[in-house]
């Protein structure tokens, strides 16, 4: 699992290689990640975008942005998690992600909330020791 805090919200997250959607043959490698978002703080927020930048084995970076995350924007209230699964192909048998997410407090104030930079490996990928 990896880990992050900024602003008294911990985010966590944690990768699987999703081997039955993936088709190594025809270049197609998908993971599932779950996202867990912790308000340690004393005030309301609300996930208001999210932005990520994936890189494949190649250097290859796609950046994705949009409102919310699964099609929500979830207030999370002080003590309180929102934890919730998506996904992300590649055309290399490994990559890594990181992003982050803009948030809202009660006051109406936006702030950015950092998520941890984690790898995507699969059992397809070639380690090598240099």
């Amino acid at each position: 699992m990896y880990e992050t805090e900024t602003n008294k919200i911990c985010v966590r997250v944690e990768p699987m290689f999703i081997e039955e959607q993936s088709e190594p043959d025809d270049g197609v490698y998908f993971w599932a990640y779950t996202v867990e978002i912790e308000n340690q703080s004393d005030v309301t927020i609300q996930l208001r975008s999210r932005f990520w930048s994936i890189t494949d084995a190649h250097g290859r970076v796609r950046e994705v942005r949009g409102p919310g995350v699964i099609g929500q924007e979830p207030v999370i209230p002080p003590g309180k998690r929102f934890t919730y699964t998506s996904g992300a192909p590649l055309t290399t048998p490994s990559g890594i992600m990181v992003g982050s997410y803009q948030m809202e407090y009660e006051s109406g104030e936006m702030f950015n909330v950092d998520i941890p930079a984690f790898s995507l490996d699969s059992p397809f990928a070639n380690d090598s020791l240099n």
